[in-house]
């Protein structure tokens, strides 16, 4: 069974505001814009840094929405922080219509994803962003697993021309993405290689998932667990390359069962080689207040119930 190296454990949210400074660097084009909060999204450094090219809208997202679309016709490339809630449900429209429609070159970086942004409850916990995001013509979703990986994410993006999604969370969780690993969009990570079932996660199930496959080996049980970090594209040649050999897959991720990592999995499956799936994911309901523990266990996305997914999807195996 693979070891997993650990770097420490830190927000994955850290992970962009040293990207975002390491890009502003590299690239005089890359500006930010923020709606009030600043301190939330680390993006404190690139604003102390740049402060002619970064942008305090306040608490103003479709205004935000509007000026980064903007910025692009300019040359610019905007990076625009707030909580994943107020980057997607509250400006919708203005995503839909300024950037995607007309392929603006928009870097939506959302903080505070999921239900790991913990006491601040339902109001500010969106499960449904990846899928109304996804649904979106021109528009690439990534939710990178660690600090690293999003720091890695967060450069790599500003070479991509169109609108992205990034995703990322509050709770340090463990680092054990390599500090030099390549970032490549639409290109899955294959962290552990094993033949009885697919475990296949984004975000912060990543580590999740590793926890899971480790206490499935104690079993017997070969797992084989896969970094989704970009839901859209999606990674399709490295979906069947796995369940050709495992006929079985369970996706994890802290997201709405529907329309999230799993159904995009769904899809590929029932268009090529149908299989047993599992889903580890919030089942139609909004969060509430409490610890990203409490609630990981309690709305069943934690390890336990990644590990059970696993014995159930093999259970049904032919």
């Amino acid at each position: 069974m693979q070891e997993f190296e650990i770097f420490g454990n830190k927000d994955t949210r850290s992970g962009f505001g040293e990207g975002l400074l390491e890009i502003g660097k590299k690239n005089p084009n890359v500006v930010a814009l923020c709606a009030d909060l600043t301190g939330s999204l680390k993006m404190n450094a690139f604003q102390n840094e740049f402060p002619e090219r970064f942008f305090q809208v306040g608490i103003a997202e479709a205004n935000m929405m509007g000026l980064a679309a903007g910025m692009t016709i300019g040359g610019k490339i905007p990076y625009t922080g707030t909580f994943a809630n107020f980057s997607t449900g509250r400006v919708y429209d203005q995503i839909r219509q300024s950037i995607a429609y007309s392929q603006k070159n928009v870097k939506i970086c959302a903080s505070h994803a999921g239900l790991t942004l913990g006491e601040d409850g339902a109001t500010h916990q969106i499960l449904e962003d990846i899928g109304m995001m996804k649904m979106l013509p021109n528009m690439t979703v990534i939710v990178p697993a660690d600090f690293n990986q999003t720091k890695q994410a967060t450069i790599a993006i500003a070479d991509h021309v169109g609108p992205v999604y990034l995703r990322f969370g509050r709770p340090s969780v463990p680092i054990f993405v390599k500090p030099d690993a390549k970032f490549e969009i639409g290109k899955a990570d294959v962290l552990i290689e094993g033949t009885d079932v697919t475990i296949i996660a984004c975000g912060h199930l990543v580590w999740k998932s590793i926890e899971a496959a480790q206490a499935l080996h104690e079993k017997g049980i070969s797992a084989e667990v896969i970094n989704m970090h970009t839901i859209k594209p999606l990674d399709e040649e490295a979906i069947l390359k796995s369940v050709a050999k495992t006929k079985c897959v369970v996706t994890a991720e802290e997201h709405m069962r529907n329309g999230g990592l799993g159904d995009s999995v769904a899809q590929v499956l029932a268009m090529n080689t149908p299989a047993p799936q599992e889903y580890v994911a919030v089942n139609d309901t909004f969060g509430e207040s409490g610890t990203p523990n409490e609630l990981m266990t309690k709305y069943h996305i934690d390890t336990v119930d990644v590990i059970a997914a696993a014995e159930k999807v093999l259970a049904r195996k032919d």
